[in-house]
């Protein structure tokens, strides 16, 4: 076991972190930069990671830099505390900039969003009062307001359906989720509300119910 692989070892059993795995996870950061500061890397390390480890190791940010800039050879300077004030600085300048970016994405996403729905937003509001002023309007004359313009949004997004309401498909435990009952994998069920998948991630499982044998 190397000195600097020993060193984090006994700052993570201070912090009763149990593993490497387990301090990248609480740190928020890879296992590649937790082997880095294993090495000896210290120098070639972003501020931010060194801040989100010393944070999940409970210590100072000066104390992991004066246990991890050490050499074989030679004891490298420890930046002063003027020097740390610094880099903390430029570290809450660079988190504010990635709020502010994160800001501006949102809002494009927003207005992007927006203009998919448009033609919901400006006709739902008339279509619903001309149905409440006249009960006897066909309602599948206002469902393409709302299907079309959400069909397309969810194109956009890679959203898919797993099956159409109504239909009937073999019965999968990881799809599909029963109203009520049991049934075995691949017994037909009949879908009762809809279920989405987003590329290989399950977003919503669809309900389904039991099909009544004949």
């Amino acid at each position: 076991m190397s000195d600097f692989t020993q060193k984090l070892h006994n700052l993570m059993q201070q912090a009763s972190i149990s593993s490497f795995k387990a301090l990248s996870r609480q740190a928020g950061v890879s296992e590649y930069q937790v082997l880095r500061l294993r090495q000896g890397k210290l120098e070639q390390m972003r501020l931010d990671i060194l801040l989100k480890l010393s944070k999940a190791l409970q210590i100072p940010l000066s104390e992991l830099l004066s246990a991890f800039l050490e050499s074989d050879i030679e004891h490298s300077p420890v930046p002063n505390p003027q020097e740390i004030a610094d880099l903390k600085k430029e570290y809450e300048r660079s988190q504010l900039q990635l709020e502010q970016q994160r800001e501006i994405l949102q809002q494009q996403f927003q207005q992007s969003s927006l203009q998919l729905l448009e033609p919901l937003l400006l006709q739902w509001p008339t279509a619903a009062q001309k149905a409440r002023e006249n009960p006897e309007l066909a309602a599948v004359k206002i469902v393409p307001l709302v299907e079309k313009p959400l069909e397309k949004l969810l194109q956009v997004w890679g959203i898919e359906a797993i099956a159409p309401v109504g239909s009937q498909i073999p019965y999968d435990p990881q799809l599909h989720q029963l109203k009520a009952g049991t049934a075995q994998p691949g017994e037909t069920v009949k879908v009762t509300h809809i279920g989405y998948v987003q590329g290989e991630r399950l977003l919503y499982r669809a309900t389904v119910s039991l099909v009544e044998r004949s």
